[in-house]
């Protein structure tokens, strides 16, 4: 039966995936704001561990199912994943026979010599084949186990909760599983040793535990944290001193590059610019700059922080400040406080709070209002929480878009999002945006109502890789959109980065954005870094999809050329982000314009370039080394030595180690 299923060439219909029995195990696949799917999992008796999937994620749809088998060692002998996602066919197979490990998924077919116990990382399929996994690691001698098609899993007690009442309570157990991912990650088990749920910005929970979301989620929360305070000892230094960052070259005031300076900083300011050949203070720390290139520290302004853990590799990539534009609202809050407390080493995060209305295109994450006046009372609490700004999204009534605006503006906030399924920039804009989010929002602006109509499902995508290639940027409607855009000084956070990853490459293909990390990420990780873009229609082709893309980096130089503000954002996982920044080269920016939309450009966005975001006296030193000339190779600020914020130092290279990097990114021309 399993062979059978591998062997399928087109994805396998809905109406043919596994159907669960009535003693099958449920699981809600749900978010902060609502419930997105469901999974089950259960056993044949013929003992086949089955999994079967459907979630609808903003308008993404992945339906799937997998059949499996234990070996005599109790590792997966062999596994099927059928079905489909937005990426298009998810057929995957894995088998041992013959003292051999083979494999074939939707990015790659190999095998490899199977001599001792190690388990089967699926690429893709229900949370079925995680959870055995899981299970599998939990209960291996040392809880560690070798992994296929490679690397090395652990897994360390981590928490436990109370959940459920009555004859439903029971106690649960938390175990952080490195090994598959640069952080760790957490996942639950019954008192029996069973997957019992996973849990973040997209969990599995049993069906009738929904409401334990929040209790799991603030105890792995609380439980990572405690390591936190100790990783900011060891990886950040307070000197005894001044610093002088000599003989680098310096990305100056947010516009230039100058040669040859020498940069001191006093208590975690910037006191003194001079020629390198200048005295320096007495007993000043020297840092060699010679052959390198000085800094303001990066921005990423679409960065939906993960976790504690996710600091030191987000620091490793010069990366001192996020603008987070949604997130569970409550560990937002918690993070900051740790981090105003010295108990965190973390980027700065400027926070918004994501906004959206009821429906199967729900935002996971999102603060859910179903009138107007839940809206104006969310952004009255996003205020009185701290939050900076409001980022509204496409299941949101555009009716209430006005009102929203206006109350969010007298409070002091700042106005930035999706588009609302019905309206097109130009209406947002006119109704109160200070900022559109994604690239593909701006040239909604050319797209048939077909697209606008649906544009909080998957036509924000799909119309965009249809239509976007033929849309005559010169010409109405979107020559009087970008001058409106510039004359009004509305931002865009084009994240193009991410829409390279959804035209651009087929299945197997690597993108520009992680080639520098290959061989350095966890095997898992790589892997999944070559997801392809999603599937293109019958009617058209990838070379249609790519021509799209290619429109919408035009359209990035355009906007720019015009004197639309640009801040430069990943929407991932911050690696993103110097290839974000080679787009923009490539779509005409100067490498110092490339580096402005990361450094002064989101600090004026938020209302701190008097103190952070360029290299200037009286500045706060966020401050990064880099090997080489971004001047002329942008992609060189991927290579950070240095990094110094809130007046501490930090080792590039230890903040990788920490951060989940094997070592430092190769160059590339």
């Amino acid at each position: 039966m399993l062979t059978a299923w591998a062997s399928a060439q087109t994805p396998t219909p809905v109406e043919q995936l596994a159907k669960p029995p009535a003693d099958a195990q449920h699981f809600t696949v749900l978010s902060t704001a609502g419930k997105h799917g469901e999974s089950t999992r259960w056993v044949t008796a013929e003992g086949a561990r089955m999994g079967r999937e459907s979630i609808v994620l903003r308008g993404q749809v992945f339906e799937v199912d997998s059949a499996a088998r234990l070996g005599h060692d109790g590792m997966l002998e062999s596994a099927v994943v059928r079905g489909f996602t937005p990426n298009g066919d998810a057929a995957e197979s894995f088998s041992i026979a013959d003292g051999k490990a083979a494999w074939k998924s939707p990015v790659d077919a190999a095998g490899a010599p199977y001599a001792a116990p190690a388990e089967y990382v699926a690429f893709g399929g229900p949370i079925d084949l995680t959870a055995d996994l899981a299970e599998a690691l939990v209960a291996a001698p040392g809880q560690s186990l070798a992994l296929l098609p490679g690397g090395h899993a652990r897994a360390e007690l981590l928490a436990t909760a109370s959940v459920g009442e009555g004859t439903q309570a029971r106690t649960v157990t938390a175990y952080a599983v490195t090994g598959l991912s640069n952080t760790p990650v957490p996942v639950w088990f019954d008192d029996k040793g069973h997957f019992f749920a996973s849990v973040g910005p997209l969990s599995w929970l049993p069906v009738g535990y929904e409401s334990a979301l929040t209790v799991l989620q603030t105890a792995q929360d609380e439980a990572l944290a405690q390591h936190s305070p100790a990783v900011l000892r060891k990886l950040s230094k307070t000197p005894a001193g001044p610093v002088a960052f000599t003989h680098v070259r310096a990305f100056l005031g947010g516009t230039r590059f100058v040669e040859d300076r020498t940069v001191i900083v006093e208590r975690g300011v910037i006191t003194r610019i001079q020629s390198a050949g200048g005295k320096v203070p007495a007993r000043a720390q020297i840092i060699d700059g010679a052959g390198k290139t000085l800094v303001p520290g990066l921005w990423d302004s679409h960065m939906h922080f993960p976790d504690d853990a996710s600091g030191p590799m987000l620091l490793s990539l010069g990366i001192t400040s996020c603008r987070d534009p949604g997130n569970v609202n409550e560990l937002t809050l918690a993070r900051a406080e740790r981090r105003a407390h010295d108990l965190l080493l973390t980027p700065r995060v400027y926070p918004s709070v994501l906004i959206d209305g009821k429906g199967p295109n729900t935002a996971q994450v999102a603060t859910v209002v179903t009138t107007q006046e839940e809206a104006l009372a969310a952004v009255r609490k996003a205020k009185a929480d701290g939050f900076l700004g409001i980022k509204i999204y496409g299941t949101f009534d555009p009716s209430w878009v006005r009102a929203t605006a206006a109350e969010a503006h007298r409070l002091g906030l700042h106005v930035h999002g999706h588009l609302p399924a019905g309206m097109r920039p130009m209406q947002a804009i006119n109704d109160g945006y200070d900022e559109i989010t994604h690239i593909n929002f701006v040239i909604m602006q050319a797209m048939p109502d077909s697209v606008v109509d649906k544009s909080n499902g998957i036509a924000r995508f799909e119309g965009i890789g249809r239509y976007a290639k033929d849309v005559d940027l010169g010409a109405e409607p979107m020559k009087s959109l970008i001058a409106t855009m510039a004359a009004r000084r509305i931002i865009v956070d084009p994240t193009v980065s991410v829409f390279e990853g959804l035209l651009v490459p087929e299945n197997g293909d690597l993108s520009p954005a992680y080639a520098p990390y290959l061989g350095t990420l966890p095997p898992a990780v790589e892997r999944g870094f070559r997801q392809g873009g999603f599937s293109v229609p019958p009617d058209l082709t990838r070379a249609d999809y790519r021509r799209s893309f290619d429109k919408l980096i035009e359209l990035v130089g355009d906007l720019h050329r015009a004197g639309v503000p640009i801040v430069a954002g990943t929407d991932g996982s911050g690696m993103e982000l110097v290839r974000e920044l080679e787009l923009y080269v490539q779509a005409g920016f100067t490498p110092a314009e490339a580096l402005a939309s990361a450094t002064i450009a989101p600090a004026r966005m938020v209302g701190v370039d008097s103190r952070t975001g360029s290299i200037a006296v009286g500045k706060e030193a966020d401050l990064v080394l880099v090997d080489g000339d971004p001047a002329q190779h942008i992609g060189d600020l991927r290579h950070t030595r240095v990094v110094m914020m809130q007046g501490r130092l930090m080792d590039a290279d230890a903040l990788r180690a920490a951060g989940g990097f094997a070592g430092r990114p190769k160059f590339f021309d």
